[in-house]
């Protein structure tokens, strides 16, 4: 039998076949489709987008108080300047050209109108509270409505739009930041932020949830991309301080929106959304809802995270009232909460499934509690280094803990469909910091800045005992078997009491 061989030359006494290398465009190609399908890149992918995200939600803290106050107060030297120079609070009086005792009697006046403006200014900060409260509060408020719709959305459309429509919209709202000059702008901003969230945050841990079957590697790769998270939550603060110090309130978010263009090409490359259907029948939303194991994981993400929200607000402006911190002072308090978060979330990815993850979130409850007990006592920034680190930490330990638990308890209870699961989740993360910041300027003005985290704290001790039920939660079967005998339960006591009738 004939067989057909390919076609061979000669070249200086060597063999060499005749078919052509293959071309820059044919490997580029060949190199884009292994990275579309590599579940890694897709991670690094998720993890950009909640850092993008979360360095945007930070960013604004140390800036928002400062600025505001200084729109409102435009003849007064800067609050940073005054309070950690000497310098008083108002322009300048004019020079006396008149004897000795004018001149000592103008110092005497400034004296007074400094001890005067101290207290006034101390009073519009505890006022401001409240007006930064309700604006930080309002993207959590927004991406609170949204997640109830996203996560049934992804069910039909798949991840990949949501995620892209997550881009276009934080793009949008950090160009707003930069130029906004207004609190009813940035208001408008911060809120348009929370639709944004909203998709990248649910459709990232669907899509992760979703290519990362196991147990074990999903609670990893939640956990690396809580710490792209946490690093945004880390370098936002600082960031916004030293960027508004030194360059201005626009080029921060400038620079926040040029990386998230970046992301964005970076899905369009990799991820190529498009509608995908899921090919599982999804658990409805009510049924999860109604899922008491779900509702205690996520009432513990909410309570382990409504202490740092109440917190965002009010602490930059209870240092400047007690510390008399300028604004890097305000920028770098968050910052050993932001490295321990970020400990916390890599350390108990793995290791909350190796030791219960149940028991993780327990105990990083009642160190969030004991933190925020111990944060009203700092009299200096160096005493609230280790309060802030605990703190950090231990939400880092509910947070990678609680994520793929729910992930888990959907596998194990309802099907392997995680848009809405994830939808929840995010409700839970955005109602600590909806509820954190709204209360954070009331509960000051009316029961201190101290008592209002004493609440919180002891809010956290009676909540933890309850994630003791997550101990060894009933799987769909065993819930099954659980509904059938109590129905077969209440025919027999129903044919019971028709044969005492007869």
């Amino acid at each position: 039998m004939y067989i057909k061989q390919p076609l061979i030359i000669r070249e200086g006494g060597r063999m060499a076949a005749t078919q052509e290398p293959p071309t820059l465009g044919a490997l580029f190609t060949n190199c884009l489709q292994r990275c579309r399908e590599s579940r890694k890149l897709v991670l690094f992918i998720v993890a950009i987008a909640l850092l993008l995200d979360n360095m945007l939600l930070t960013t604004v803290v140390p800036i928002i108080p400062e600025f505001l106050y200084d729109i409102q107060h435009p003849n007064e030297t800067k609050i940073g300047d005054s309070l950690e120079n000497g310098v008083p609070l108002t322009i300048a009086p004019p020079k006396a050209h008149d004897i000795n005792g004018t001149i000592d009697l103008v110092n005497t006046t400034i004296q007074t109108d400094e001890e005067i403006l101290r207290k006034n200014r101390h009073k519009d900060l505890i006022h401001e509270t409240v007006a930064v409260g309700m604006m930080f509060a309002s993207k959590a408020f927004v991406q609170l409505l949204a997640n109830p719709i996203v996560g049934p959305l992804t069910h039909r459309i798949g991840y990949s739009i949501p995620m892209f429509t997550g881009f276009i919209i934080m793009f949008i709202s950090t160009l707003i930041f930069a130029f906004g000059r207004s609190y009813g702008v940035l208001f408008l901003a911060r809120a348009l932020q929370g639709i944004g969230s909203s998709c990248s945050s649910v459709s990232g841990m669907g899509m992760l949830a979703e290519r990362y079957p196991d147990d074990k590697e999903r609670g990893n790769a939640m956990g690396i991309a809580l710490g792209g998270l946490a690093l945004g939550v880390l370098i936002g603060p600082p960031f916004g301080g030293v960027m508004y110090e030194f360059v201005g309130k626009s080029a921060p978010f400038l620079v926040l929106s040029a990386l998230a263009l970046g992301d964005g090409l970076l899905q369009l490359m990799l991820l190529q959304p498009g509608v995908v259907k899921q090919e599982a029948d999804p658990p409805s939303l009510k049924s999860l809802v109604t899922d008491p194991y779900i509702i205690i994981a996520a009432g513990a993400i909410t309570f382990a995270n409504t202490g740092i929200a109440m917190l965002e607000p009010s602490l930059p402006i209870w240092m400047m009232d007690t510390m008399g911190a300028g604004r890097w002072k305000q920028g770098v308090t968050f910052l050993p909460a932001s490295i321990s978060y970020l400990i916390g979330t890599n350390l108990f990815g793995p290791l909350g499934h190796r030791m219960g993850r149940w028991l993780a979130s327990l105990l990083g409850l009642i160190i969030i509690g004991v933190c925020l007990m111990c944060i009203p006592l700092a009299r200096s920034l160096n005493h609230l280094i280790v309060p802030n680190a605990g703190l950090g930490f231990a939400i880092g330990m509910v947070d990678s803990s609680m994520m793929p638990e729910l992930g888990y308890l959907v596998d194990i209870r309802h099907s392997a469909v995680y848009g809405s699961v994830y939808a929840i989740g995010d409700v839970a993360f955005c109602l600590g910091f909806a509820i954190g910041p709204a209360m954070s300027g009331t509960l000051v003005n009316t029961i201190g800045f101290e008592w209002m985290l004493f609440s919180i704290a002891i809010l956290d001790f009676m909540y933890a005992p309850l994630l003791c039920l997550l101990r060894n939660p009933p799987t769909k079967e065993e819930k099954k078997s659980l509904i059938l005998g109590e129905k077969s339960s209440v025919r027999y006591v129903t044919y019971q009491n028709e044969d005492d009738d007869e």
